[in-house]
């Protein structure tokens, strides 16, 4: 539009990585140009440098913008933009309009100062720009794909595609032959496009961590859990002095670039969607690109005990395994299975089917009589509960129940004002053993441990403890160090006076 005044106006600027064509000085000096042609002025400007224009949400400038017009804080009349690409390259034509349209509405017109047409709403114009916007994205698409052919190419060469080095690892500035330039720190990135950067050890305490980790989970044993405990006791420190984590110890344990190898393409996240795994027969594996850290079968017994993690089993496939265990055994047992090799353990099956029980009933398994009775807690709290009122009726002056909260369970309270814990241990005879569950609240209390007979129907004998040990879920042979400690009743009429004497020692 020609005007005989000169008319405020605003000026948006967007730079990326693209071209130095579309750099903010030259986006400047052509739409001075346009104002100055068209007798406009230009009193405010909106940039945003090294932005992207795939996303309205990375870009404060536009965002401005568009707070300023909508909400009538504006003292222009139009705005002035370089070209249609620059108003951005949307994946979805129609946010671009949106965008356009908000201005619009608010009667302030966007013009883009070096198109060949004028943005007059005309139909020719319209035309032009919807197909300006459609190739303004699809620029965006055709350079994510050669883009990502270059990284892949140079991922097959052993070179590194961006991203940290990981624990132990450092990254070494190379040139294009591989001559060794300089380290780079957190934050550095190479200046000259064709130097490249590979890995290389690290310190060499974290070398050592790294072999260690390795060393505790293949050749000791420990869970990953267990490693992250013993790496944190130790204090030793992760990256930036953090603490170590599940995550960190299962990224050391998982990545083949321990082993010399240089990943590429294992996640993607195409035009700034969703970050997705990628398969692995899409990953990019280049064996030999750096210096190995671990040995190659310590590294694939890694794996193997990786895959073999219950998580990665199917719910099929664990029940496929108890199945071969009882064909070979002859009968299940919690026992049984936490000592057998390939198979998951007892608390594995618990969590995934709810119990034991469950699990043997999913592959027709039903047990021995026992099995169910060893299980049934129910019963084993009613017996408890009688016990409780029978103590009471014999010594309805010196003893009550009490119960501190609804969470925990009911206990005796002596009329000389002390209070006395109630442990029923039942028989187990998969252990030949009696299990004891200690709660550990009551560990400093008196105790009063009654243990059933072997088939768990009835009372076999009563022991008074002056406390029990802080321990949970123990087992107790017959005659056993544990039971010498306390004093055994010959039967409950004993129990007021042997526990009067047991608390005052």
């Amino acid at each position: 539009m020609t005007v005989n005044s000169t008319i405020p106006v605003a000026q948006y600027l967007r730079m990326s990585t693209e071209h130095q064509q579309y750099s903010t000085d030259n986006q400047a000096r052509r739409i001075l140009q346009y104002a100055q042609t068209h007798g406009l002025e230009i009193t405010r400007t909106y940039s945003d440098c090294a932005k992207s224009g795939l996303w309205l949400k990375n870009r404060p400038g536009l965002r401005e913008l568009l707070q300023d017009v909508t909400a009538g804080n504006t003292a222009y009349k139009a705005i002035l933009v370089y070209d249609v690409s620059r108003w951005g390259r949307f994946q979805d034509t129609d946010e671009a309009a949106h965008y356009e349209f908000l201005c619009k509405s608010a009667g302030i017109p966007v013009h883009y100062c070096a198109e060949t047409f004028a943005n007059d709403g005309s139909l020719p114009s319209s035309i032009m720009k919807a197909l300006k916007r459609a190739m303004a994205g699809e620029y965006s698409r055709e350079l994510g794909v050669k883009v990502l052919d270059g990284q892949k190419r140079l991922a097959k060469l052993g070179f590194k595609q961006g991203g940290v080095p990981g624990y132990g690892l450092r990254r070494l500035l190379v040139s294009a032959d591989r001559q060794p330039k300089q380290p780079l720190s957190n934050g550095q990135r190479k200046s000259i496009a064709t130097d490249r950067v590979i890995l290389v050890p690290g310190p060499v305490h974290e070398v050592e961590c790294v072999r260690k980790i390795y060393e505790m989970f293949v050749r000791d044993g420990l869970s990953v859990a267990g490693i992250v405990r013993e790496l944190n006791r130790r204090g030793v420190p992760y990256c930036n002095d953090k603490e170590w984590s599940h995550c960190n110890v299962m990224a050391i344990l998982t990545h083949p670039k321990y082993v010399g190898s240089q990943v590429f393409n294992r996640a993607s996240s195409r035009l700034g969607g969703r970050k997705v795994r990628n398969p692995r027969a899409e990953w990019i594996v280049t064996a030999g690109a750096c210096e190995r850290i671990i040995d190659e079968a310590t590294f694939t017994e890694a794996q193997r005990i990786i895959a073999n993690f219950t998580i990665h089993l199917s719910d099929e496939q664990m029940l496929k395994d108890l199945r071969a265990l009882l064909d070979s055994e002859g009968r299940l047992s919690l026992d049984i299975i936490d000592k057998s090799r390939g198979v998951p353990c007892a608390a594995a099956y618990r969590n995934r089917f709810g119990s034991l029980p469950e699990a043997y009933e999913l592959i027709g398994y039903h047990g021995r009589p026992t099995v169910a009775t060893l299980h049934n807690s129910r019963r084993i709290r009613t017996l408890r509960d009688d016990l409780l009122c029978k103590i009471c009726e014999m010594f309805p002056d010196q003893v009550r129940i009490v119960q501190p909260d609804v969470r925990r369970r009911a206990r005796l309270r002596m009329k000389s004002g002390f209070t006395v814990s109630v442990l029923i241990s039942r028989f187990e005879r998969c252990r030949n053993r009696w299990r004891v569950s200690f709660a550990a609240g009551e560990c400093g209390l008196v105790t009063l441990l009654a243990r059933l007979d072997k088939q768990n129907k009835d009372f076999m004998d009563f022991h008074v403890f002056k406390r029990m040990p802080r321990a949970t879920n123990s087992f107790i042979k017959l005659e056993s160090a544990l039971m010498s400690k306390g004093v055994k009743l010959p039967d409950l009429s004993y129990f007021r006076d042997v526990v009067r004497e047991v608390h005052a020692r």
